[in-house]
């Protein structure tokens, strides 16, 4: 189906990407997610599209490269170049607000800090003191929740379990 107008816009390439799910976690897309850095539209049927994996050999990377191919081509982009961007790396912090509500309520607890590079730091690394991290529960709301595993159903979560509903649940780990 081709639903292009006569000039392609990148805002409406955001709007087409948005709809793209995210092959581990459907509830979220990959605009959502943070995956999508940019969008530059090259020509009437031709756009560029800039993407970084969550993760360093993350699997679903082909899948979503894939998807967003697919999705454009849809709506009657011909031409879609892909460009892979590994700096600087994902991080949560660009997750989306509604990309953590909708992740809350699937069942997984968003991640609950951001991200603080001190890479740029003179003098070396140094130590920062981080808070104790308080996951919430995304069944009861609780903070009452302890983790049972690094690892959770994939490599960007941990499992978690709530001390007041006794349900498991994954916590997206932040990155």
């Amino acid at each position: 189906m081709n639903t292009q107008a006569a000039t392609l816009d990148a805002g409406q390439v955001w709007s087409w990407l948005a709809e793209v799910p995210d092959p581990e976690i459907p509830v979220i897309s990959v605009v959502d997610l943070g995956i999508v850095r940019a969008v530059e539209v090259t020509g009437s049927d031709a756009c560029v599209v800039t993407i970084t994996p969550t993760y360093s050999g993350c699997p679903a990377m082909q899948v979503i490269a894939d998807a967003v191919t697919d999705a454009l081509r849809e709506h009657g982009v011909n031409k879609v170049t892909l460009v892979n961007q590994l700096s600087p790396a994902w991080t949560t912090d660009w997750m989306s607000d509604e990309g953590k509500a909708k992740l809350k309520g699937y069942g997984i607890a968003p991640p609950q800090q951001q991200v603080i590079d001190i890479s740029g730091l003179k003098g070396g690394v140094k130590r920062v003191a981080m808070p104790k991290l308080e996951v919430v529960c995304p069944n009861c709301g609780s903070t009452h929740t302890q983790l049972t595993s690094q690892f959770g159903s994939t490599p960007c979560k941990a499992l978690y379990k709530c001390l007041d509903c006794r349900e498991p649940f994954d916590y997206f780990k932040c990155h």
